[in-house]
């Protein structure tokens, strides 16, 4: 039995549900090899440090909600949304098994990061045409959001109430996750596609000068390989060298703009890590809010659903 209404398929990074999945969740980011007992430890401490797991599966469930009631609010009986991650179940391929099971001829895919990258939203977006292809379902993807009004206002707005608190000459980094140096190599606009929202956010929240902010890079993977830099800690270090000449950083605010829900990489390696790192050089610190699952974002991305 087929249906005329089009699965949405909302996709994300994953994590674990419990501490007995941080040892499969982990091995399957590193593509079935398993971590060594000290690799493991260290990850599970940054859980133990942010208050044992990640709030990232609820936030993600409310995500995924969220989208449906305003999907709802638009085309009422349209649209039906299903979660499919990268690394933890349901698993995108088993989410498109359901959505082929239930009928559905379509899916719209779009995944919970604003800034297109070959290496992610690409990679999720082919994990969903590969897994639809064998029952003849048709796949629309929505590749970037790196522009969205709503998002770009959202941060921009947090930001203003932020830097409201901060001192007065505070440097705001916008962030987003490094990724391997030859896949920019390979002219990903993965970059360009931060600065874009880095812009646009800037500009509306009266960050006049280039001198009030700058580009960081975060949470890059522990490979033999180069990633993409200049990582955050090193520029919250540099920033730390100008206290002593005529024109001092006094505050950093951090808007992890590359991430869109509150969890490890931006509770333990912002909020713990750099915010630590910021502390030693006797620099304030803030981080703007993360999107989650603001009403006005999601109705955007709802558009672009339907849309697309």
């Amino acid at each position: 039995m087929t249906t005329t209404r089009t699965a949405v398929v909302l996709m994300a990074y994953g994590t674990p549900r419990t501490k007995e999945e941080i040892l499969p969740y982990y091995t399957d980011i590193r593509r079935g090899r398993a971590p060594t007992d000290e690799q493991l430890a260290d990850l599970t401490q940054r859980y133990e440090a942010i208050g044992g797991l990640s709030p990232l599966k609820q936030l993600t469930e409310a995500q995924r909600d969220a989208l449906q009631r305003e999907l709802d609010a638009v085309s009422p009986g349209q649209y039906t949304v299903f979660l499919g991650l990268k690394h933890a179940t349901p698993f995108i391929e088993e989410t498109v098994a359901e959505v082929a099971a239930a009928g559905f001829t379509r899916i719209v895919g779009i995944v919970l990061a604003p800034h297109y990258s070959s290496y992610s939203i690409g990679q999720y977006i082919g994990r969903v045409r590969e897994a639809a292809a064998p029952h003849n379902i048709e796949v629309v993807g929505v590749d970037s959001w790196a522009r969205e009004e709503a998002f770009i206002n959202f941060l921009a707005n947090d930001m203003k109430q932020k830097l409201a608190g901060m001192p007065e000459r505070t440097k705001v980094l916008f962030t987003a996750h490094s990724l391997p140096q030859r896949i920019i190599d390979g002219g990903d606009p993965y970059p360009d596609e931060l600065r874009a929202t880095a812009e646009l956010v800037a500009e509306r929240a009266g960050l006049s000068r280039w001198s009030q902010w700058s580009i960081a890079w975060q949470s890059a993977g522990r490979t033999p390989e180069p990633w993409i830099g200049p990582d955050i800690l090193e520029v919250i270090d540099q920033i730390a060298t100008t206290r002593n000449t005529d024109e001092p950083i006094d505050g950093v605010l951090v808007s992890a703009c590359g991430f869109v829900a509150d969890h490890l990489e931006v509770l333990y390696d912002l909020d713990i890590e750099a915010s630590h790192r910021a502390s030693s050089h006797g620099l304030a610190f803030a981080r703007t809010a993360c999107v989650n699952d603001n009403q006005t974002v999601m109705a955007a991305l709802a558009q672009r659903v339907v849309n697309a």
